[in-house]
Order: C-alpha cells, then sequence, then structure tokens
C-alpha cells in the first residue's frame, strides 16, 4: 500500500486484495420458492358471480329499501331507488360495494 500527498490531495493505492465472500441465506418465509407446498400458496381470487345469478330465485321482501342511514352487511339484499335489486358483495367501513344489474356500485351506509 503506498500512500501521496500531492497538491493538498491524499491518494492511497491498494494492490490486489483477495476478499471472500460468503452467500448469506435468510431463514424466512419471503426467500422460499413457489415450490415450498401449499402452506405458501397464495388461492386463486373467486370468479364473481353474475348479477342474475346472485338475485335468481330471491322472494322481493328479502331486499330491504336502501338508505343512507341504514347499515348492511355482506351478502345482504337491497333495492336501491335508482339502481334496482342489488347484493352486497363488500364492506369496508362507512362503504360498501354492491353488485347491480348494470355493474358494481360503491355506496355510502352507517357504520
Amino acid at each position: 500500500m503506498q500512500h501521496t500527498l500531492t497538491r493538498g490531495v491524499y491518494s492511497c493505492e491498494i494492490g490486489a486484495m483477495s476478499m471472500k465472500r460468503t452467500k448469506q441465506t435468510s431463514q424466512g418465509s419471503r426467500d422460499r420458492g413457489a415450490g415450498d407446498g401449499p402452506l405458501f400458496a397464495k388461492k386463486a381470487p373467486e370468479a364473481p358471480k353474475p348479477w342474475a345469478e346472485l338475485v335468481e330465485g330471491v322472494p322481493d321482501e328479502v331486499f330491504l329499501p336502501y338508505t343512507l342511514s341504514a347499515r348492511f352487511d355482506k351478502d345482504a339484499r337491497l333495492l336501491h331507488p335508482k339502481f334496482g335489486k342489488g347484493v352486497v358483495l363488500r364492506v369496508e367501513g362507512a362503504r360498501i360495494e354492491v353488485r347491480f344489474s348494470e355493474g358494481d356500485k360503491t355506496l355510502g351506509h352507517a357504520s
């Protein structure tokens, strides 16, 4: 190793050095491959059911009138004044996702 000082700049020349590198492995589950079994396998999302299949054969009395002040649970049937019959797919706080004949809508409800 040679040290030099030129015009206020210090430099150091290092000869060839050998560095031993080791491969580190983690014991955590995130480093495991996809072939490690069903414990780490992700479930495939369920195919969404069409609106007609969700409301088919359900009597009209089961559909509750939709109001913003009412609280709805998942799979509840509701009757919206504009969108018609719907089924609650998901509840997240003060929001519900409802499947209607013309598509999915996000609505508010009492939480």
